[in-house]
């Protein structure tokens, strides 16, 4: 399976961008996208940008992996500040994680 990192455009190059993610620079192809500007947030599968986000989608999605990295990881997970874009609950959220839904009684997890 291949997840896609939002990363933010730094500088331009002849088909291709710098980009800023999380812990790295990337040198990332451009070609599917069209033209992009420094500042923008891109969506990359491996090395190629798929797409252009607003940058309230990119939060999002980086939002998102760190649920789902904090679940992997067996870590007490924070109410999301967004409705997930898939529409899952919380508790969904958990569930694919392999851990169980959340107790109603307001005790931590």
């Amino acid at each position: 399976m291949c997840i896609g990192i939002p990363m933010q455009v730094v500088r331009l190059e002849p088909g291709h961008a710098l980009c800023a993610g999380p812990g790295e620079l990337r040198r990332v192809r451009t070609a599917l996208i069209g033209p992009c500007q420094p500042g923008d947030w891109l969506l990359v599968f491996i090395d190629s940008a798929q797409e252009i986000l607003s940058p309230e989608r990119a939060r999002e999605i980086n939002d998102t992996l760190a649920l789902m990295q904090a679940a992997l990881a067996g870590e007490a997970c924070a109410e999301p500040a967004f409705a997930l874009p898939s529409s899952l609950s919380r508790d969904d959220l958990l569930a694919l994680s392999g851990r169980p839904a959340l107790p109603t009684t307001g005790e931590p997890v």
